[in-house]
């Protein structure tokens, strides 16, 4: 059975600039990083594997692989974000953190169970600081139950539009 998750991995155009951002300003500790010069398929490439831990244990892990084409760009909320969890008091925190040093910084927006704050990173990837309201546990077991009648009413009213 799966356990949780040990790590994310995404492209990063450079791999300071991206530790700037996940370690200076989010906090999260560079925790591995190393060279990758031959791919499992016995392909040459010069690429960096870069790690940043969350308090949980789990990564949010980086490729720079200049050898590789990949297409940055800023991306779309519904596209690609990653959200991580923080109290409400460091979501306070991390906003004027992120006006203050000119970043752009959304929010707070009230999602009933969860308040966020986006951010993007130097790679065009959206951040999402998220805070727990008290009525998230039980906001979360009811959408639980409701989970599969939404998504069944999903499909059926896709099929017919």
């Amino acid at each position: 059975m799966i356990k949780g998750l040990h790590h994310n991995a995404y492209r990063c155009r450079d791999s300071e600039e991206t530790r700037r951002f996940y370690s200076d300003f989010l906090g999260l500790p560079l925790v591995n990083a190393f060279q990758i010069r031959e791919t499992k398929s016995g392909r040459a490439t010069k690429t960096l594997h870069s790690f940043y831990q969350l308090d949980d244990g789990s990564c949010l892990a980086f490729f720079e692989a200049p050898d590789m084409p990949f297409d940055f760009k800023k991306q779309h909320d519904f596209d690609l974000h990653i959200a991580l969890e923080v109290s409400p008091a460091d979501l306070q925190t991390m906003f004027v953190k992120g006006r203050a040093a000119g970043m752009e910084t959304r929010g707070v927006s009230d999602h009933e169970f969860i308040d966020s704050i986006y951010f993007r990173d130097p790679n065009g990837y959206v951040i999402e600081l998220t805070a727990k309201r008290p009525e998230h546990d039980a906001y979360m077991a009811q959408a639980a139950r409701n989970a599969r009648t939404e998504l069944d009413n999903w499909q059926s009213e896709k099929a017919t539009a």
